[in-house]
């Protein structure tokens, strides 16, 4: 896998996965035949499904879930915290116990492309295409296109 990979012992990896250099992974999951692009870090509690491509420069957070057989175009953000804030009201920096992780879920043969954000608390369904450079601010239905900021349905397929 090479020295410019970073992935922890309590990472869990598919048969076949296809890792490139500069990735970062931590207690995650990626199923079978998926491959990850450069410069990727996915984090703990996040689940990749079988036969995916996540493209280069991605960060999936913590809260994400991604199904079988869907594409991340390069750049995509999830966010898993909908009001970040650095320290507590008392001044100290925050702990996991001080705030609670969102989820997102991308159904099975979702497209997001790149440069694209999502907020947590949505779900793209199955089939949907996001265009490039959108902002997910609300859930997708299947089988439908959205693009924009924020991100409105163009069309459904």
């Amino acid at each position: 896998m090479g020295e410019y990979i970073c992935i922890s012992d309590d990472v869990k990896l598919g048969a076949n996965v296809k890792l490139t250099k500069f990735i970062n992974l931590y207690g995650c999951t990626i199923g079978d035949n998926s491959k990850i692009g450069a410069f990727v870090e996915i984090q703990k509690n996040a689940f990749i499904g079988k036969n995916c491509k996540i493209s280069s420069h991605t960060f999936i957070c913590e809260g994400v879930t991604i199904e079988d057989n869907v594409f991340i175009g390069h750049n995509v953000t999830f966010i898993n915290d909908l009001y970040p804030r650095s320290t507590t009201e008392s001044g100290q920096l925050q702990t996991e116990a001080d705030w609670v992780c969102g989820t997102t879920l991308i159904k099975k043969g979702a497209s997001v492309g790149s440069s694209s954000t999502l907020l947590c608390g949505v779900t793209i369904g199955e089939n949907a295409i996001v265009g490039a450079g959108s902002v997910v601010t609300k859930d997708v239905p299947a089988n439908t296109v959205v693009a924009g900021n924020p991100a409105r349905i163009l069309k459904k397929l």
